[in-house]
């Protein structure tokens, strides 16, 4: 049996495209998953996986659908062939069941980690060369100018005497702001 595995990053993503590809090729059936691929909880997956019998076929109509990571990808593949299930995707023109399919998709994955890979050394040595001159990256630390005008306000209606709750209320800011602000102005509540 063909069964097809559709999956978008969010819900106002359509499937549409996906579905239309994978009735055309004859699945039978089609799991669906709108949710981020980066999510360990694909119910429709699993159902999917827990349905599986030897002689199956999963297709995909691209291989990042399928995998949330490439580790993933290889033990989801690993683990199809393990139960006699072949896999397919058919934008990347993948076909498990044969052993050139087989090579291809391994083949593809290696490139994939070798990318990664290279990717990882680029970045470390950007940010090497980068912490070499002085820089840092990430967020500056501190308070913005506005955000810094909006402390001395809430420090001056401190040292009037309102409360923090009509302090956050006033500057329509949460609690935890204020103390925030308060504490960057150096006020102990003590």
């Amino acid at each position: 049996m063909k069964i097809g595995y559709a999956r978008v990053s969010t819900l106002d993503q359509s499937l549409d495209m996906q579905l239309n590809a994978l009735q055309a090729i004859g699945c039978e059936r089609i799991f669906q998953d709108k949710m981020n691929g980066a999510s360990t909880d694909r119910p429709q997956l699993q159902l999917m996986v827990d349905q599986l019998r030897a002689g199956d076929e999963v297709v995909v109509w691209k291989l990042d659908r399928l995998g949330r990571s490439l580790p993933n990808l290889i033990e989801l593949v690993n683990s199809f062939s393990d139960k006699g299930v072949g896999f397919s995707s058919l934008s990347d023109k993948i076909d498990t069941s044969t052993p050139s399919g087989k090579l291809v998709f391994h083949i593809f994955c290696s490139l994939a980690e070798y990318e990664r890979s290279l990717i990882r050394e680029r970045t470390m040595a950007g940010l090497a060369a980068a912490k070499l001159k002085g820089k840092t990256g990430g967020k500056p630390k501190g308070l913005s100018e506005e955000a810094k005008n909006t402390a001395r306000v809430a420090e001056s209606l401190h040292k009037e005497g309102y409360a923090i709750k009509l302090i956050a209320e006033k500057l329509k800011l949460s609690r935890q702001t204020v103390y925030k602000y308060l504490e960057y102005r150096k006020i102990n509540f003590k």
